[in-house]
């Protein structure tokens, strides 16, 4: 009986020291956008209630990834009329349907991306862009699809993916009177 004491209390005393093992970090406010950038991304529109219709026959949101120095600012726009910025570092500004005007950019900025469809590749997999480059994920009714554009080939007029990208930018002026209002 003597012999198995040892190993009776070798046993509690991992036991217990399994128990107070310390709990995981905090997420930070980064984590949780990019969390939430995943989620917007791998949830299909079905299990939003959405479906295909005359003004959005493939095309129910978009998610704009646009790397700006050190932190990639990710544009989200929904044919619901909801938008939100998520960005890799600590600034966001969400729940952008409350407001009319954020409405009114999500929407046109979703039924503009329909002319981008079939310019778009399919894909299951949701990278940020490589320094230098914007990434624009379509998320359509039939999966998500994905356009890389160089970010220098947006600035012209005649660029072949400029109105895409010029009107994201109205969006996000929209996105961030909100946040400068809710500063205040």
């Amino acid at each position: 009986m003597r012999l198995h004491l040892p190993v009776i209390f070798t046993l509690l005393f991992a036991l217990t020291g399994f128990a107070q093992s310390p709990s995981p970090a905090k997420k930070t406010p980064a984590d949780v956008m990019r969390e939430i950038r995943l989620k917007v991304l791998s949830t299909p529109a079905s299990q939003m209630g959405r479906k295909p219709s005359q003004e959005y026959p493939h095309v129910d949101g978009l998610i704009m990834d646009w790397p700006i120095q050190d932190t990639t600012l990710s544009l989200m726009a929904s044919s619901a009329g909801d938008g939100s910025i998520y960005t890799t570092g600590n600034f966001g500004v969400l729940g952008g349907i409350k407001y009319e005007n954020v409405r009114n950019e999500a929407t046109k900025l979703v039924k503009l991306a329909e002319k981008y469809y079939s310019l778009a590749t399919p894909t299951k997999e949701f990278p940020y862009p490589q320094p230098g480059h914007v990434r624009f994920y379509l998320m359509c009714y039939d999966g998500v699809r994905v356009i890389d554009a160089d970010a220098n080939s947006l600035s012209g007029p005649s660029a072949k993916y400029s109105e895409l990208f010029a009107e994201a930018q109205r969006m996000i002026g929209a996105l961030r009177q909100i946040g400068q209002e809710q500063k205040k």
